[in-house]
């Protein structure tokens, strides 16, 4: 295993990450998202500010960056560490957008899609939790906390894992509170805003 080809996967993972997805949809329908709600570019903004088909869209492409990170790096067969190190990557390039003065989403969809490509079973497992919790009280953020923080414990529970992937679930769980500090914020005071309510300057 090279370590310049992790290098080159690490940097790769990144520049797949910036891809601002919900950036350049929301600017085909003539919004500019970072100015608009929360100014996050991810799908729950997008959905608020623009539309539940441009929502979609970024739904679908913000994962296959995380996926095209990990699979570029099992392709170029780098181990479990290299594997882990490029989809933690392309996380932080969403979250921490080069393209766009290291402002960015919070990573939950491109998260998913390096979990999917590395642990696909975990990964469906936290999703469905996180989509539930979503259903039951209509608040996306807490329902995408849980979601990433049950990865981890999912794989603790499991017994049996690659510590490089035990490691990287950890680590985008973390990344993913501290994103979501100013919603969890709000959640604690009871002022958080639900699913389907008006989009107003909250996050």
């Amino acid at each position: 295993m090279s370590n310049s080809l992790i290098v080159l996967c690490i940097i790769l993972g990144y520049l797949l990450g910036s891809i601002p997805s919900g950036f350049l949809i929301a600017r085909l329908y003539g919004v500019d998202i970072q100015k608009v709600g929360s100014g996050n570019i991810g799908a729950t903004n997008v959905l608020r500010a623009v539309g539940i088909f441009p929502a979609v869209l970024v739904v679908l492409m913000d994962p296959f960056k995380g996926a095209m990170a990990v699979m570029i790096a099992r392709w170029l067969e780098v181990g479990h560490w290299g594997i882990a190190l490029a989809g933690f990557a392309a996380v932080l390039g969403n979250n921490f957008n080069i393209f766009l003065r290291l402002r960015g989403g919070k990573g939950i969809a491109t998260s998913l899609g390096v979990f999917l490509a590395v642990e696909p079973g975990i990964a469906l497992l936290s999703t469905l939790l996180g989509l539930f919790t979503i259903t039951l009280g209509r608040f996306v953020s807490l329902g995408s906390l849980v979601g990433m923080v049950s990865a981890p414990l999912m794989l603790l529970a499991r017994g049996w894992f690659p510590v490089p992937y035990f490691g990287l679930s950890v680590a985008i769980a973390l990344l993913a509170t501290y994103r979501h500090r100013e919603n969890i914020q709000r959640l604690a005071k009871g002022v958080e805003r639900r699913l389907g309510e008006k989009l107003t300057d909250q996050t």
